[in-house]
């Protein structure tokens, strides 16, 4: 089977993929994020997450200033090679409204 990597993945017009971070014991997914090559590249290497910034144009890594790092157990990708689920163990939360995962409010 051939080994793919970063480069291989369907990133869209801006260079992104949509990144889906899931606790790894629980399963709860946690938040939905944006990387490009070379933040995917920088997390594989730290361990830790870390995105692109649509809105700053920068790279972060989450828990860079709060604490609450994400550190990658498993990075997988789905089938059309477009978008990322990566299974963290999370220090505190991951929400920066402090709430546990982003996913908090329903639809009603």
């Amino acid at each position: 089977m051939k080994k793919t990597g970063p480069k291989d993945l369907k990133y869209d017009d801006k260079g992104l993929i949509p990144a889906i971070i899931q606790d790894y014991k629980t399963g709860e997914v946690l938040m939905l994020a944006y990387m490009n090559k070379e933040s995917l590249r920088r997390t594989l290497k730290l361990k830790k997450t870390c995105f692109w910034s649509r809105s700053r144009k920068v790279y972060w890594i989450k828990g860079e200033t709060s604490g609450h790092y994400q550190y990658v157990k498993s990075v997988r990708y789905d089938c059309d090679m477009d978008g990322l689920l990566i299974k963290v163990r999370q220090l505190g939360v991951a929400c920066h409204t402090g709430n546990r995962s982003c996913f908090y409010r329903k639809i009603r």
